[in-house]
């Protein structure tokens, strides 16, 4: 079996992908198509459906985040690889080839759902928590002493680049090289590979704010050890990405407008005040430029729904059955789902005055938050020398005292990028790029990814 590696550059677009030589060779070399996105268009749930070919009413991932009813939480960026309710590739090929009498061995290399996932090698962030509230990054993974392994080699995994106020190059940098170094130590008959540069400056600025060619060059020459690693190792290289990113310039608060509504309420506590998903009539899970708004009597769903469409900035919302139409008719999904209209995006915040704010706002925490957040992305600039503060949190910490990295801001008007939707022109939907007989579409949809692939990988 020919070894594949599935790279998955997210944000890449047929409109970048002049800017990026190494990988417009692997397309010339073979073919490229655009991908019609799931929706919504974003991370947990293309991925999934990259990995089983099915769409989010199948697969059940539904959003990077959503409401845990029996629990009542809102939970976002959860590794389970049990969450994914369908059977992923890595499965499907293990069985397909121990039905030829062959083995099959896949490397998972932070592509999300990686805890659990029936595979042989596997590196994914995992921080350490400890009962004293301090948390320590790290990574985790398999075979046993992997991730050790790679880190003497590669030096420690980046993390303050994979996400926040501080995320860029580096971390995609050692993902590349931490891929090549699998490849040449394992072998696997696939690898899947994450690089995430493109996800950062095209949220914080859009795409119309920041140096594409620029960000696409250097995404370009991350991958450059891992394309030598597989040239040495014969290996096959596709592309593929997740979405493209649009510009917005105008954050929706639906949450607010709920609580304005008398529909949403909130704890309040000496840290700020919670969202009570327990006591609110209704809810919404805002995840970029789609929510899933949670509705607690079916008696108050007609005037949640006015309210949401009474918003600048909502383009639709979908209820009960209509929720088929975008393949999100799922017990995980909200009882409504709203759509943003192009250049505006959900923004979570449920609070009316930044001065009861919960204390957790002004922090990078993806997992206490009820909602997405990328104001992550900056640090607050309305700080004096907000990395000054940051590092006297650092020494702070060190010395042994609780502290919050509090540099976030609470503006959600600095964003200025966003993805979720479906994009208007081909030219700006995700790529996938591969090799040997070409499909006769011009155009293919995300779920026909997986077939392509299983085909290359153990062909009839």
């Amino acid at each position: 079996m020919t070894p594949l590696i599935l790279l998955n550059a997210v944000g890449l677009t047929p409109r970048l992908l002049p800017f990026a030589p190494r990988l417009q060779t692997v397309a010339h070399a073979g073919w490229m198509r655009p991908l019609r996105e799931v929706l919504p268009a974003v991370t947990c749930t293309a991925q999934a459906t990259l990995l089983t070919g099915q769409t989010p009413e199948r697969h059940g991932i539904v959003a990077n985040g959503w409401l845990w009813r029996d629990t009542g939480e809102v939970r976002f960026w959860q590794q389970s690889n049990r969450l994914i309710q369908c059977e992923p590739l890595y499965v499907a090929a293990r069985r397909r080839a121990a039905e030829r009498g062959r083995a099959f061995r896949c490397a998972k290399l932070f592509w999300w759902f990686n805890q659990g996932a029936a595979v042989d090698i596997s590196v994914t962030p995992k921080p350490y928590y400890g009962a004293d509230g301090n948390k320590a990054f790290g990574i985790t993974g398999t075979p046993e002493g992997l991730t050790d392994d790679l880190e003497r080699t590669l030096g420690p995994f980046p993390f303050p680049s994979f996400w926040g106020p501080m995320a860029g190059l580096p971390c995609t940098q050692w993902i590349a090289r931490c891929a090549a170094e699998a490849l040449r130590r394992e072998r696997p008959d696939l690898t899947l590979v994450y690089l995430p540069h493109l996800d950062y400056d095209p949220q914080r600025f859009g795409p119309q704010g920041c140096d594409m060619p620029r960000l696409v060059g250097e995404l370009d020459a991350a991958c450059a050890p891992l394309l030598d690693a597989a040239r040495s190792a014969g290996a096959r290289v596709w592309v593929v990405s997740e979405y493209g990113h649009i510009q917005v310039n105008r954050a929706v608060f639906l949450n607010r407008a709920l609580r304005e509504a008398g529909l949403l309420t909130v704890r309040r506590g000496p840290f700020g005040e919670n969202l009570d998903t327990f006591t609110s009539r209704a809810f919404a899970v805002c995840d970029h430029q789609m929510a899933h708004v949670y509705v607690a009597e079916q008696a108050d769903t007609a005037r949640v729904r006015e309210t949401l469409l009474s918003l600048k900035g909502v383009a639709r919302v979908f209820e009960g059955d209509e929720r088929e139409e975008i393949h999100l008719r799922h017990e995980r999904s909200g009882e409504l789902i709203a759509l943003s209209e192009p250049d505006a995006w959900f923004a979570y915040p449920y609070w009316l005055d930044d001065r009861h704010a919960p204390d957790y706002a002004r922090t990078v925490d993806i997992h206490r938050k009820p909602g997405y957040d990328p104001c992550e992305l900056f640090f607050d600039p309305q700080l004096w020398w907000p990395k000054g503060r940051a590092m006297r949190r650092l020494l702070q910490k060190k010395l042994g005292f609780r502290t919050l990295f509090d540099v976030v801001p609470l503006d959600a008007g600095l964003v200025r990028g966003s993805h979720g939707l479906a994009a208007t022109e081909s030219q700006d939907r995700p790529v996938l790029i591969g090799d040997g007989s070409a499909p006769s579409e011009s155009e293919l949809p995300m779920t026909a990814v997986h077939d392509l692939l299983l085909r290359e990988l153990l062909p009839d």
